[in-house]
């Protein structure tokens, strides 16, 4: 099974930092999402093989030629943060 990020309040653009929803006035949490949700525009700003959890790894999909500044299909970020 892949692991994806959600469509929920943790990575959308109107959660304050006090968890608190700008858009509805309520407190939310990585369990919720609604129809106004906005996706952060960057979780993270370098999106290759250095910065994938598979990087020089046995499950890399593409060993061979893996390489910075390279981008495959099953780029797995080594860390998410919301």
């Amino acid at each position: 099974m892949a692991i994806r990020l959600g469509n929920n309040c943790k990575n959308c653009e109107s959660l304050m930092s006090n968890g608190q929803c700008k858009v509805h006035a309520v407190q939310v949490d990585g369990h919720y999402t609604c129809d106004s949700f906005e996706m952060k525009s960057e979780l993270t700003n370098k999106k290759d093989c250095t910065s994938c959890f598979r990087f020089e790894k046995d499950d890399c999909a593409n060993p061979t030629k893996a390489a910075p500044h390279m981008m495959c299909a099953v780029w797995a970020p080594q860390n998410v943060s919301a």
